[in-house]
Order: C-alpha cells, then sequence, then structure tokens
C-alpha cells in the first residue's frame, strides 16, 4: 500500500504564492505517476497538474504558466508551486498516486487552499 500526506494548503490573497508538498511512503515502488486534483465546493473533482516517474508533465489549462508540479525522488515527495494565485483557485488540494495501468491507488487526506479576493 502507498500513503501519502499532504502539506503546505493556507490562506494568500489573490496574487500570492503556496507551494504544496506530497510525500509518499509504503510501497513507493508501484507508484508510476503522481498527480494534484482539487475540489471546490459544490464542484467536482479536477485534475491540476500530473508527473509521470518518465518525468511527462500535464496541466489543467486553468492553471497553466501559474502552477509547476516536480518532484524529488529521494524525498519520495512531490511539489506543486502555485503562483499568481485567483480566487477560484480556493478548493481542497488532493495528491494521488497512479500504477502503470493509470490505476489510482492512493489519495491524500487533502490540504484547504484558500484564495482571498
Amino acid at each position: 500500500q502507498v500513503q501519502l500526506v499532504e502539506s503546505g494548503g493556507g490562506l494568500v490573497q489573490a496574487g500570492g504564492s503556496l507551494r504544496l508538498s506530497c510525500a509518499a511512503s509504503g510501497s513507493i515502488r508501484t507508484i508510476n505517476a503522481m498527480g494534484w486534483f482539487r475540489q471546490a465546493p459544490g464542484k467536482q473533482r479536477e485534475l491540476v497538474a500530473i508527473i509521470t516517474n518518465g518525468g511527462r508533465i500535464n496541466y489543467a489549462d486553468s492553471v497553466k504558466g501559474r502552477f509547476t508540479i516536480s518532484r524529488d525522488n529521494a524525498k519520495n515527495t512531490v511539489y506543486l508551486q502555485m503562483n499568481s494565485l485567483k480566487p477560484e483557485d480556493t478548493a481542497v488540494y488532493y495528491c494521488n498516486a497512479n500504477n502503470i495501468y493509470a490505476e489510482v491507488i492512493s489519495w491524500g487526506q487533502g490540504t484547504q487552499v484558500t484564495v482571498s479576493s
């Protein structure tokens, strides 16, 4: 099993920055990709960014140019650097891990990001 623990959420003013971290433990070798999702009140959970073991990265159009996903393999940690934050970025942000079959094998507990206008 894989365990994921997120950190780094908080309250920030519009235009500000936050960095989220997601530390993985357990069966690390089963992980092929790690991603960040978010869910705002009353909305469906949506993909924000994903990074594979091979370094392939995809972003949601709404965050391109503002958010950067990266990983530190030595620390088994994935980061999401969020710049130029907007009130519409307010959501609970979740980290997840996928295996080589693109199946979700773990979710983190979520971290709240609130952007004030």
